[in-house]
């Protein structure tokens, strides 16, 4: 993997970690301060504040990275600039509309006629105070993508969820309930919103310089930029809308079938779930300027190492961290939420959705590399398609299983979703799928899970679990001759951010080397 794809994603890949690790101590911190009630309307509301995000974006961040890459690649950094403000222009009048729209007519018809849950109003109608914010922070976190800098999106990340946590926490405390946790959003948003300003302004110049003297942008040339804008975007808002769906459907049938406990106890597998995504979310951040440079460059030797070592790297991750989550469902459950025995009802669900994660991890990849060579529109329709059979499944499935049916559902979707957007992917883009890899990978992941069948289903049976099953998956990766030494190179190339810590991570890689070859 080159070094522009190894940096920015294991860059990516760091700050998601601790970001999760952020967003799980704020799951945990309302799901106790909420109790489990509260928390199943809070698990409600969490699926709108995507979803509106999305409408008031328009899908303009990731058209923002694309546009950016290639006209910086060009030479035309003028128009890399001006791509940023007349996107901008666009979102912020999306964003005040969609807000408007939420707190006056979606929130109550949802709360009083959809769910029957009057306490839902107020928090429903929060989320129509974030729109305006997060369009901002989003036009700008298309731009810091576009020319690489994903340490700019990390700082206004850790600006949002750090005023978020401590925000909701005061308000909850205070009496609030689900109203002051959706709110600590809001203040998190308008945080996070000033200081992608005041970077962009600041630190942003060297990469999107102030345009020439000579430098001309008429009306006419606005309009015809934001109409190529918009195009790219269109397929890209609606696949953004059909993931939320993927996610949320299931959420918003419950609300409709199931109690607010029960919910509750979804709500809290859901992100659990979610995990391993912070792997693949993180390379599909990164590949799609980086197969859009390749594929504009006409170079198809680069995209293929990067399509190829994107999948090769997150799997490595992804298929380990799915199996163990769902193995371990119960024990994880009751470690996090430690105070309140009751969500580990959960662990079922849990188990369930988290492989369906696996599905959905690979369909990512493929996605985003889709959309970087300049094809939005198939995952559009393949994520539609996997909307529209979530909601059957989770209709019917939902009122006989409950949760468990919720996730069935997802899970079984993003199985179907996975198999033609990854057959579309290397055909479009004419590269050789790592199946070698990805069974090697697959088989030293269920080794690993031999230990579960022996050792206690308790928290000190996960903490020894936790141990030993990350050195048998090396060991039968190693006697698997899974990495190959271009694997090496590339995780030595991954290393580079560990500091101090690089030169032990270059004897271990150095090991492994001599042991495979």
């Amino acid at each position: 993997m080159t070094s522009k794809i190894a940096k920015s994603s294991i860059i990516i890949f760091l700050g998601n970690i601790i970001f999760s690790i952020g967003g799980y101590i704020y799951k945990f911190l309302m799901a106790t301060l909420l109790g489990t009630v509260a928390y199943g309307i809070f698990t409600l509301t969490t699926p709108f504040q995507g979803i509106f995000q999305i409408l008031s974006a328009g899908g303009l961040p990731p058209a923002i990275a694309k546009y950016i890459s290639e006209y910086n690649i060009l030479n035309e950094k003028d128009l890399a600039r001006q791509t940023v403000f007349t996107a901008l222009k666009i979102m912020i009048i999306l964003g005040i509309f969609f807000g408007f729209i939420m707190v006056f007519f979606v929130a109550p018809w949802l709360a009083n006629d959809i769910y029957h849950k009057p306490v839902a109003l107020l928090p429903l109608q929060a989320v129509g105070l974030i729109t305006p914010f997060s369009v901002i922070v989003g036009g700008f976190r298309g731009a810091f993508q576009g020319v690489y800098k994903m340490e700019y999106i990390l700082y206004t990340r850790a600006i949002e969820q750090i005023v978020m946590i401590l925000a909701a926490t005061a308000l909850v405390l205070i009496g609030l309930s689900t109203f002051g946790a959706v709110l600590g959003s809001v203040l998190g948003f308008a945080f996070s919103a000033l200081t992608a300003v005041y970077i962009f302004k600041k630190y942003m110049r060297k990469y999107l310089p102030k345009p020439n003297k000579s430098f001309k942008f008429s009306f006419k040339e606005e309009l015809k930029l934001a109409k190529k804008l918009i195009f790219f975007a269109i397929p890209v808002s609606i696949t953004g809308l059909a993931e939320m769906g993927i996610y949320s459907i299931c959420t918003f049938i419950m609300g409709i079938f199931l109690t607010s406990t029960v919910i509750g106890y979804f709500g809290v597998s859901d992100p659990i779930a979610r995990l391993p995504l912070i792997v693949s979310g993180s390379l599909a951040t990164t590949i799609l300027p980086a197969a859009s440079e390749a594929f504009a460059s006409k170079d198809n030797n680069l995209l293929q190492k990067y399509v190829e070592e994107s999948y090769k790297y997150g799997m490595f991750f992804v298929i380990p961290m799915c199996v163990g989550i769902a193995i371990f469902s119960k024990e994880i459950l009751g470690l996090i939420f430690f105070t309140n025995a009751e969500y580990m009802n959960g662990s079922l669900a849990l188990s369930i959705l988290v492989i369906g994660m696996t599905f959905y991890s690979i369909y990512t990849i493929s996605s985003s590399i889709v959309q970087g060579i300049g094809n939005p529109r198939i995952p559009m329709y393949i994520l539609i398609i996997g909307c529209a059979i979530t909601f059957v499944l989770g209709w019917y499935l939902i009122p006989i299983y409950g949760i468990e049916g919720g996730s069935l559902a997802t899970t079984l979707a993003s199985f179907i979703m996975m198999v033609p957007m990854f057959i579309i992917q290397f055909r479009l883009t004419k590269t050789t799928p790592p199946y070698k890899f990805l069974s090697k990978v697959t088989i030293a992941s269920l080794i690993m899970a031999i230990p579960s069948f022996i050792l206690p289903n308790n928290s000190i049976g996960l903490i020894i679990e936790l141990i030993i099953c990350p050195i048998i998956y090396i060991v039968m990766i190693l006697l698997l001759r899974t990495l190959s030494h271009e694997d090496i190179v590339g995780l030595r190339k991954l290393t580079v951010k560990l500091g101090s810590l690089k030169k032990y991570s270059d004897k271990i890689l150095n090991l492994i080397d001599k042991f495979s070859y």
